[in-house]
């Protein structure tokens, strides 16, 4: 296994972070906010190894704010980036990755009241970003 660079912990870190982030505005709402929160923070907090590095170490990443579709279009791609850095570095995690964005994806839907068809588009989008590396 290859050390990640900084940049790359980032990608990682934008992907996962960002999937979250995707599913929990599907639906607004300040109190499903506040619970889908919880619920990715305990599938993120699950994880170890490089992985695990990768989401708990150097700076939150800077997500657009104004539109869905922005925010898309940073964060799909970053996904695919991510399986591409890990294939190439850490093969044995891209599964470990894969699984614990899906995982917080589907916690914030499940988390205030059962996925719901936007989150459920949400989480299909994030799934097919994860299928195949950038």
């Amino acid at each position: 296994m290859e050390r990640l660079t900084a940049d790359e912990r980032l990608t990682l870190k934008t992907g996962a972070f960002g999937a979250v982030f995707l599913v929990s505005n599907a639906v607004p709402g300040v109190l499903a906010m506040v619970r889908e929160s919880f619920a990715a923070s305990g599938a993120l907090a699950e994880v170890g190894g490089v992985v695990k590095e990768a989401l708990t170490t150097g700076p939150l990443p800077q997500l657009p704010r104004d539109s869905a579709l922005e925010v898309e279009s940073v964060v799909l791609p970053a996904l695919g980036r991510s399986v591409a850095i890990l294939s190439a570095k850490s093969s044995g995690d891209v599964e470990t990755y894969r699984s614990v964005v899906l995982a917080a994806a589907e916690r914030v839907a499940q988390a205030h009241r059962g996925i719901e068809p936007a989150e459920a588009a949400a989480i299909e989008k994030i799934r097919r970003a994860l299928a195949e590396p950038a």
